[in-house]
């Protein structure tokens, strides 16, 4: 049954390193990835502001000659595929970016969450060996305390000596 149910120690240093790992993703990687997709997303609005505009210049001017229709319009679609242009262009540097700062983070997360991991195995190990040499040491005085006592482990050792 011990096998199943994790104790309590590895689930407390499952705790502190889910802990360190939320608290440098949230500090470093989360702000930096909802700044970029924000300021992107101001600019495709931006960008279609701009385009709304172009739709009701290009709709006052229907009264205009026909000829003056036709360029608008075709100036009309230019700035729309250059908007559109500008917008994937931007899109994806922005991704690329993004994606490039993430793996940053998560590499250095991880490299900080294996030092920490690495720290807490050495203390916890150092912590035991000191544990072990107390316990038998005390073991040892209360052992030997009394001459009786170690008469009779002296002689129980002296006998479990086998001489061939």
């Amino acid at each position: 049954m011990n096998l199943i149910t994790p104790s309590f120690g590895l689930l407390f240093w499952m705790l502190i390193g889910f802990g360190i790992l939320f608290f440098i993703l949230a500090k470093f990687a989360w702000p930096v990835i909802v700044k970029a997709i924000n300021d992107r997303e101001k600019k495709i609005a931006e960008q279609l502001s701009a385009a709304d505009k172009a739709r009701e210049e290009m709709k006052n001017l229907k009264s205009e000659h026909e000829a003056l229709l036709v360029k608008a319009k075709e100036e009309r679609d230019a700035i729309l595929a250059e908007a559109r242009k500008m917008s994937e262009k931007m899109y994806d540097e922005a991704k690329v970016k993004a994606d490039d700062e993430a793996r940053r983070i998560i590499e250095d997360a991880k490299q900080a969450i294996h030092f920490e991991k690495m720290k807490a195995i050495t203390d916890i190990k150092n912590e035991i060996a000191q544990m072990s040499i107390e316990i038998a040491e005390k073991v040892l005085t209360e052992e030997l305390s009394d001459k009786s006592k170690q008469e009779e482990l002296v002689s129980k050792w002296v006998k479990d000596i086998n001489i061939n």
